[in-house]
């Protein structure tokens, strides 16, 4: 009888943990994952306001990669039904120079290393055969060390520092498109800082290509934008140009 309830209760046992884990499997299997690295190739703008006027920095990317210490790009996706989440980093450490108007300065040569990342949780409202759209809201970490260095001309040189860092919280939206099935679209937009002295925005329009179920490509262009008052001043980072990237999904 002992022997009947043990290997009843073992059967019992093996049944349970192979059912809990062919669930745990199928849950597992509704996750689906993309990993992306790409390049930003943007023309960028950083100003800082002070009592003594305004500061700007203007770098084309053609003269960024000659003045580039170091720059990482990636971002990444999960999806589970109609619900989703996002991520997206980037940093970049440079240093450049560029002419003044009048005989104050002889020039302007700004440095920075900035990092921003930003993070979402999203819901898909809307899905067809060919489009779906999804509504997202998350944060956006902005972290800054930028150094702005009037050269002496007529008046005596100075350099003047934006050291900060702080978080907004941002809200979005995101449709797909797709147009075969080789080639597909996406636009992403959001905004986010609803408070004095801070706001951050982006646009983001790809194209893109599947090499096959594993592999896309996507090219596309992106505008991103910081507004933030540190220590009293107006600091303004913006960036726009083309996007280039290749995704791994899995």
């Amino acid at each position: 009888m002992i022997s009947s309830i043990w290997v009843t209760s073992c059967a019992c046992g093996a049944a349970l943990s192979a059912s809990m884990a062919t669930a745990a499997s199928a849950q597992q299997s509704d996750w689906s994952y993309e990993a992306t690295i790409y390049l930003f190739m943007p023309e960028t703008e950083t100003s800082l306001g002070t009592p003594m006027g305004t500061l700007d920095g203007t770098l084309s990317f053609s003269d960024a990669l000659e003045n580039l210490d170091f720059a990482f790009m990636g971002a990444f996706s999960a999806t589970n039904g109609r619900w989703l989440i996002l991520a997206d980093y980037n940093y970049t450490d440079l240093s450049f120079s560029n002419s003044t108007s009048g005989p104050a300065s002889s020039g302007l040569e700004t440095s920075f290393t900035t990092q921003y990342l930003s993070g979402y949780l999203g819901y898909r409202v809307y899905e067809a055969p060919t489009i779906t759209v999804d509504v997202v809201g998350g944060f956006r970490w902005f972290s800054t060390e930028t150094e702005f260095t009037l050269l002496p001309g007529a008046a005596p040189g100075r350099t003047t520092t934006a050291d900060d860092n702080w978080t907004d919280p941002v809200i979005g939206a995101r449709a797909r498109v797709q147009f075969s099935d080789k080639w597909s679209g996406s636009g992403f937009v959001d905004y986010g800082g609803f408070r004095s002295g801070s706001e951050t925005w982006q646009v983001l329009l790809t194209a893109d290509y599947a090499i096959n179920d594993s592999w896309l490509i996507r090219g596309g262009y992106r505008y991103i934008s910081f507004d933030h008052e540190i220590d009293g001043n107006d600091f303004t980072f913006d960036q726009s140009g083309p996007v280039l990237g290749a995704t791994y999904r899995f």
